[in-house]
């Protein structure tokens, strides 16, 4: 590490908060420790209620560093704040593949898509009493083609000042063809970001954070990859959390998440932010 450089700020968001009492608390405990820096909200989960929310903004008032975002929710299984929304199956938002399958064929409305992000807009402002600082989507939903139309115009209208989650790496072309899933959210993120660009709406210069969750990786090795490439202002997603009745009913992704809160929590994360010369913006 170069003692004399300035440090490369980065953010580190916790998506998920409202999917599950088991994610809140896991990552209200990070934020209580300042290893995170950004959580987003998933105000259409189970979890969004007024007490969960309090809380947050208590652990958050605690720590000054951390911003507040709307996870954008558009797959299944959860239940659109629109009453004309489509694509539905069973009254729920259809699986995030064929969601992205339709707006590859362009079958989407983007103005049906508007229209329920600003629902959620609505509900976060509700919520928290303010507009949320950024705003991302649960799944990457943001970055799917005819969606972006219909996100980014919402977030111009309604938070204007927030910014929104790119998916593209700061990796090299080598890199960036090892991973099939990271690929296709840079693929996806070009037009993404040309689009966001010229609506004057800010987004985050690098990404990183997407692995394989079907098996159990090495969260530690995945993250010294993660920061070693990310540029300043770069942003990094994880997925913390404790396993409750309702994350295994709501999300496959259980166990990994508590593999992802013990390494954030523990003393190797302050190592390995110190030795990359890394700080949370």
């Amino acid at each position: 590490m170069n003692g004399d450089a300035a440090p490369r700020r980065i953010w580190l968001c916790a998506d998920d908060y409202g999917l599950s009492p088991g994610i809140n608390r896991a990552i209200r405990d990070l934020i209580g420790r300042g290893r995170l820096n950004a959580t987003s909200v998933m105000v259409v989960g189970p979890a969004a209620g007024r007490d969960e929310i309090e809380a947050l903004n208590e652990a958050a008032a605690k720590s000054p560093r951390c911003a507040i975002g709307l996870h954008a929710t558009l797959t299944a299984p959860f239940h659109p704040l629109t009453m004309h929304f489509r694509p539905l199956e069973g009254g729920l938002f259809v699986p995030f593949a064929k969601l992205l399958r339709a707006g590859l064929m362009r079958r989407l409305d983007p103005e049906i898509i508007r229209a329920e992000v600003a629902a959620q807009l609505a509900a976060f402002v509700e919520k928290f009493g303010r507009p949320p600082d950024f705003v991302d989507g649960h799944q990457h939903v943001q970055l799917f083609p005819q969606v972006r139309d219909g996100f980014l115009a919402a977030v111009k209208q309604a938070a204007p000042d927030a910014w929104v989650r790119q998916g593209g790496r700061a990796h090299s072309l080598r890199q960036r063809l090892r991973s099939p899933k990271a690929l296709l959210l840079d693929l996806l993120s070009v037009q993404f970001r040309h689009y966001a660009a010229r609506a004057n709406i800010a987004f985050n210069p690098a990404f990183a954070g997407a692995y394989d969750f079907s098996h159990a990786p090495d969260f530690a090795g995945l993250m010294q990859q993660f920061v070693e490439n990310l540029p300043d202002g770069g942003l990094i997603m994880c997925h913390p959390g404790f396993v409750d009745d309702t994350l295994k009913r709501l999300d496959p992704l259980t166990d990994q998440r508590e593999r992802e809160h013990a390494y954030l929590a523990g003393d190797a994360f302050p190592r390995l932010l110190h030795a990359n010369n890394v700080t949370l913006a």
